[in-house]
């Protein structure tokens, strides 16, 4: 029997467009960072994961991943682009049933949302998660597709995977699917939305 699908964290980039002291990746989240809260919501979706990163951001993976979970690029290999990025870490997890693409500056992306995409994946090649009609992320990709995932390179990522085969938006109660990180504004949106959700879990009682 196959295993379940592994996510894949892709957290190689460079955050050019963040202007914030540091790599975005790094900013302070909910006792955590960026990353952190991203990986911790991947691993309490009870699948495997995998974070595919550089040499510095990785020391943020500990908290979460073992060190073999970790897959740590060369600087030449980081500036090949995210296919690269992709195609590493599914080479790294070649026995998995298929792969979730996660950006790794996607905190608020739910555990539940992670397993309906995987869960979806039975039955389709290529499924996104969707927040009322919108795409967003991850995007998953059923086992048949190793061969095509692991000769990516560049910056164009998987898309021209996704043009060739048929795609299925997984519908999913989670706008966090279409927050990602990218500038300071990007996240403060987080930090409010997660206030938010604290303040009203509390107000619920027991």
């Amino acid at each position: 029997m196959k295993n379940d699908p592994t996510i894949v964290v892709l957290a190689a980039g460079q955050g050019s467009r963040f202007k914030g002291d540091g790599h975005k990746l790094a900013e302070p989240l909910q006792g955590s960072t960026v990353l952190g809260c991203t990986l911790k919501n991947a691993v309490e979706s009870r699948l495997q994961v995998v974070l595919v990163t550089t040499e510095a951001i990785a020391p943020q993976a500990s908290s979460w991943l073992a060190r073999r979970d970790v897959i740590v690029l060369s600087p030449e290999e980081a500036r090949r682009g995210m296919g690269s990025s992709i195609a590493a870490g599914v080479l790294a997890r070649a026995g998995a049933s298929g792969w979730l693409l996660l950006p790794g500056d996607m905190p608020l992306v739910r555990p539940q949302t992670l397993r309906a995409v995987a869960s979806a994946l039975q039955t389709h090649p290529v499924v996104y998660a969707q927040y009322r009609g919108r795409r967003g992320h991850p995007v998953g990709f059923a086992g048949e597709l190793y061969s095509e995932l692991i000769m990516l390179g560049g910056d164009e990522g998987a898309r021209r995977i996704v043009a060739r085969y048929p795609v299925h938006g997984q519908e999913v109660d989670d706008p966090g699917v279409l927050v990602d990180v990218d500038t300071l504004a990007d996240l403060q949106t987080v930090k409010t939305t997660l206030e938010t959700a604290r303040i009203d879990a509390e107000g619920a009682g027991p």
